[in-house]
């Protein structure tokens, strides 16, 4: 019986041959099943909710489900949905129900081409997935947003396979060229130079037609197969040309290829970008696309991208399609390269968008009524007065005089912005000049309700809200920047540190919900918010909560590092860094946000505007201040307090010695209004606590000046709300390709 399989198995063509049996053969995709990602923790775990792979053909749909059955503890059951109807999904449904009754065993359904069925087909798998009598993989090459029932969609996790690189091709031929089982592995093939090359480039991606080729070439070259042993099998370029045919060009006239190429080819035009524009209109025309069809893009794109930066491109793409229609194919190409070079050429503009704009205000807001000047005065001019004071603009010089020609309450409102670009440039200064004039009478005309309110004590709640909301705009603004500059994909691995950066975490797990974030807290309270915010969640969606840099995977490396004041306690360890630098992936990239206390706020660079308020005789002498600043100058200044005399420069030096490619760093100046408390300046002056900023300045000032200074920064500050500078400075860190 052990023969009779493995008969049947080698009569098998070598693509099914040679499908991986677990995660480890499989070769490709790795922005999904590289180590410490998302599906391949689900899949080593046998922790698999219900998922939807889509992807090309030969991507490894199919394969990958299969690795699947093979890893799975469940029951796995297969259905294709080319060939099996409600009927068939009964009977998995039956045996299903069977499994979980009394074996006490999950079910994974795999439906191949699962977009193949119908809506009623779809939804009678529903229920089931619903009240988890299967698990569903589905496998499909059309979108599933679109081709799939939006509720079984709503309830899987989509992963989109990619078509295989060529680095992937050449590790698909080579494993099976070495597999003596169930490849080649016991013959001697060799190709001609450039043949291998020939068969992954033709292949575009897709393993199976890769395999197949190779099946082929390798099985017909010789008079007879197997050949005799230590019989060499030489490929030639000729054999891998017969043995692999040029790809039809892969173009679906109602699916995504139709959309993505349409998408490609308009954004190019977009882009001004000519070359590309033309190849994509060649993919179009290649495949059968309608001709009208590409004109109505092109319209469209005339009105919305162009606009008045030149007017003449809808009338040049216009008689394109008229001429088009006069000459047909093959002739009327002309005109679809024609049009498509102007538009792709012309200055863009696509400030005609302000037309959106005046309909949501339209239809978002109760519509007001026409003033009266502008009213129809020919039916009611006599009984209300319609029409009475409108300008007639061609009685004025050059035609055109200021008046309100919007409803009292948008008066001022600019819909329409002319962009710097060709014949709009020529008219924007006009424009403006015009839009400006008309706002500035209508402010002068309009009735100015005046607000006022009592500064008394009610301005302490209105304060704390200040620092609060300024608070905020800095978090933002860090967390802005930090993802600009790192811009992590849905499939990176993030790892973030520092002080203050659960926000920062638990924004890069909406970024990358295909890889993973790990979170090492640098404060006992962030460490049990997050352990707080995993409660309730998947395994698969948890933040890596580590107590330790030492607690990572050895075999796991990082896309991107975030970080937040990675250096507030000083100069880290030099090893720590190196260590850091080591678990960056190759190519990928660091982004820090580190204040620099140095040139930030000085209680200094507060008191002396906060005295010269409170009237004549309050200031203190220019002795005590002179003192004071030069206290804090030699705070500031000293090497051994590396938290306070930390500089940008320090930051980078020691980035750059722990191997990163560091750019110059950014700065970013912010005020946030603080209203100092006696709370907040008893602290700062406790000089029980030898790290605070009052036991640091008593250093640096004799002990009747620091008694002086204590006293006039409690008797001016405190229950004042002051501008509070803050220094930040963003690096960007690198790790080279290897």
């Amino acid at each position: 019986m052990e023969l009779f399989s493995q008969n049947l198995e080698q009569a098998q063509p070598l693509a099914a041959r040679m499908r991986p049996r677990n995660l480890d053969e499989f070769i490709g995709q790795e922005h999904i099943l590289g180590a410490g990602r998302l599906l391949r923790r689900a899949i080593q775990a046998d922790q698999l909710s219900s998922i939807i792979f889509y992807g090309p053909p030969g991507s490894g749909k199919t394969t990958l489900a299969r690795v699947i059955a093979n890893t799975t503890k469940s029951s796995f059951k297969t259905l294709n949905a080319v060939l099996a109807g409600v009927k068939d999904l009964r009977e998995a449904i039956d045996e299903a129900k069977s499994e979980k009754e009394y074996r006490s065993r999950r079910t994974i359904l795999f439906v191949d081409e699962v977009h193949r069925w119908n809506k009623s087909q779809q939804d009678a798998l529903l229920p089931w997935v619903e009240n988890g009598t299967f698990i569903l993989i589905g496998a499909t090459t059309q979108n599933p947003y679109f081709e799939v029932n939006s509720a079984l969609v709503s309830r899987s996790r989509i992963f989109q396979l990619t078509r295989l690189s060529a680095e992937d091709l050449e590790a698909v031929a080579a494993a099976a060229l070495a597999d003596k089982e169930r490849g080649y592995g016991k013959y001697s093939v060799e190709f001609e130079p450039g043949a291998l090359g020939h068969l992954v480039a033709v292949a575009s991606g897709d393993a199976r037609s890769l395999l197949n080729a190779l099946e082929l070439a390798i099985e017909t070259t010789p008079d007879h197969f197997p050949p005799p042993e230590h019989e060499l099998i030489r490929i030639s370029m000729k054999a891998a040309e017969e043995s692999i045919q040029q790809r039809a060009v892969l173009y679906d006239k109602e699916g995504d290829y139709h959309f993505d190429t349409i998408s490609a080819f308009i954004k190019s035009i977009r882009g001004s970008d000519p070359d590309a524009a033309l190849y994509w209109l060649a993919r179009m025309v290649a495949a059968g696309e309608e001709p009208r069809f590409i004109f109505r893009r092109m319209l469209i794109l005339a009105s919305e991208d162009i606009g008045m930066a030149d007017p003449r491109a809808l009338i040049f793409t216009e008689a394109a399609a008229a001429a088009f229609d006069r000459v047909g194919l093959p002739e009327g190409r002309y005109f679809l390269a024609n049009a498509v070079l102007y538009l792709a050429t012309a200055p863009k503009s696509n400030s005609v968008m302000g037309f959106f704009d005046a309909l949501e205000k339209v239809t978002a807001e109760q519509q007001e009524e026409v003033p009266a000047h502008l009213k129809d005065a020919n039916r009611d001019k006599k009984g209300f007065g319609h029409g009475e004071g409108y300008l007639y603009p061609h009685a004025y010089k050059d035609h055109w005089v200021s008046q309100q020609y919007l409803p009292a309450g948008l008066a001022g409102s600019v819909f329409y912005a002319p962009s710097g670009q060709g014949y709009e440039r020529s008219i924007r200064t006009e424009v403006a000049r015009k839009q400006e004039i008309t706002l500035q009478a209508g402010f002068e005309s309009e009735a100015r309700e005046i607000y006022t309110w009592s500064p008394e004590n009610r301005n302490l709640e209105r304060w704390i809200a200040r620092a609060v909301e300024g608070k905020s705009r800095t978090l933002t603004t860090i967390r802005d920047r930090l993802f600009a500059a790192s811009n992590p994909l849905r499939h990176y691995r993030v790892l973030v540190r520092g002080q203050g950066c659960l926000y920062l975490a638990l924004e890069a797990l909406r970024h990358c919900p295909e890889g993973g974030v790990w979170f090492l807290p640098a404060r006992e309270r962030e460490a049990e918010q997050a352990v707080l915010f995993n409660t309730g969640l998947q395994e698969t969606e948890k933040l890596n909560i580590i107590s330790e840099p030492g607690d990572l995977e050895s075999g796991i490396r990082f896309e991107t590092i975030l970080g937040r004041n990675l250096f507030a306690g000083g100069f880290p360890d030099e090893g720590g860094l190196a260590r850091l630098y080591g678990k960056l992936s190759a190519g990928g990239v660091m982004a820090l946000a580190e204040t620099i206390p140095s040139q930030g706020q000085r209680l200094s660079g507060l008191v002396p505007g906060r005295l010269e308020q409170n009237g004549p005789g309050s200031a203190p002498g220019n002795a005590l201040m002179e003192k004071f600043i030069k206290a804090e100058d030699t705070l500031y200044a000293d090497k051994a307090i590396p938290a306070l005399s930390l500089q940008a420069g320090d930051i980078r030096e020691l980035l750059s010695r722990a191997g990163f490619e560091i750019d110059e760093p950014q700065f970013l100046e912010i005020s946030e209004d603080r209203l100092l408390t006696d709370r907040n300046i008893q602290s700062w002056f406790d000089t029980d606590n030898p790290q605070s900023y009052g036991s640091l300045l008593k250093k640096t000032a004799e002990p009747a000046v620091f008694e002086e200074i204590e006293n006039l920064v409690k008797r001016s500050l405190s229950g004042t709300l002051v501008p509070w500078k803050v220094c930040i400075a963003f690096f960007t860190g690198r790790k080279p390709q290897a």
